[in-house]
């Protein structure tokens, strides 16, 4: 029987391995096409992502995949490049600007595939005309202080950028494109995961500029007039540019809750998943959550030597520093 030291352990590594990109990219990889095969993409695990398409894919392929200093992973046909996360620099821009001269000019045979996971909406930087990187930087350090869930702070993002909120996409018309993501987001809503390169956006300028004053953020004048002037709109669901878009959902953090649920069933140990789309201050969270633990009804053992675990959410939660967790909480007694 496992001590309570190992199961947590076997749990833990059950809820990475749900979302290991080894392990979850070949099932959702679309046909070959009759064109070219570009490979595009941006997040933390893009680089992952990247590698397992490459040892899963049999014909052709080039591309190039963005992901965080120090999580690239060597490959032979999708080039690996790296830039700053949380708040963006030039190398970002630099990545930005390639993969945008990259999906120039294709055809209706072509296949795109966008490799997408959390972290990418500082990994992909295109400045919407008339700002800069120091703007981006300025307003992303306002947010990742202000207490703005991840939704409200990729929302601005959205309508800052020149590649995000569906305008990738776009670009690449009329090639086909497919998009994988990796969700980090409470909701896995799509638009949050990077700031929705290759989705559409509902949202608006409005929207945007209603969580800056929400949240006092002293954003640049520059800004301010993209919001206000409609400038930084996004792509609306009903634009024929994106029509064709086909996005899969490849690994969540509710799949990666019940795996490691499903651990500590088979060890005869009642269960409750306290969700996936927590969000709220670390340190209170945490007090909910445990508290939570403690009055589900698995948290009521019939006798004294039975255990109980509840597993939590692992999800990102706005904290008041630069500094954010993702956590699985587990418990036993």
């Amino acid at each position: 029987m496992d001590t309570p030291r190992k199961l947590l352990r076997r749990m833990f590594d059950a809820a990475i391995n749900a979302a290991q990109p080894a392990h979850c990219i070949a099932p959702h990889l679309p046909a070959p096409p009759r064109g070219r095969m570009l490979v595009i993409g941006a997040g933390k695990a893009s680089a992952a992502m990247a590698k397992a398409m490459e040892d899963s894919w049999p014909g052709e392929l080039s591309g190039l995949v963005v992901t965080r200093y120090g999580y690239g992973v060597p490959c032979r046909r999708i080039e690996i490049v790296e830039a700053a996360h949380p708040v963006p620099d030039a190398a970002g821009i630099d990545a930005a600007r390639r993969i945008q001269n990259l999906v120039r000019d294709l055809t209706a045979d072509d296949l795109v595939l966008c490799l997408i996971s959390g972290g990418g909406s500082s990994l992909l930087v295109a400045p919407i005309e008339g700002l800069t990187l120091e703007d981006k930087q300025a307003v992303n350090r306002a947010l990742l202080t202000s207490g703005a869930t991840i939704s409200e702070m990729n929302c601005v993002r959205r309508h800052l950028s020149a590649i995000k909120g569906g305008r990738l996409a776009a670009a690449c018309h009329p090639a086909k494109v497919v998009t994988l993501l990796l969700s980090d987001v409470p909701g896995d809503n799509p638009r949050d995961i990077a700031s929705g390169p290759t989705v559409p956006d509902p949202t608006t300028c409005a929207d945007a500029l209603a969580i800056i004053k929400r949240y006092g953020i002293d954003a640049p004048r520059q800004v301010l007039e993209v919001l206000e002037s409609g400038r930084g709109e996004t792509v609306k669901p009903n634009d024929p540019r994106i029509a064709g878009i086909d996005t899969r959902m490849i690994a969540t953090p509710q799949m990666a809750l019940e795996a490691a649920a499903a651990i500590a069933r088979q060890a005869g140990i009642p269960t409750a998943i306290l969700g996936d789309s927590i969000e709220g201050e670390a340190r209170d969270v945490a007090k909910v959550m445990a508290g939570m633990a403690c009055c589900s009804p698995a948290a009521r053992p019939p006798s004294r030597c039975a255990a109980t675990a509840a597993v939590g959410a692992m999800s990102n939660f706005p904290c008041r520093s630069a500094s954010r967790s993702r956590t699985i909480l587990a418990s036993t007694r």
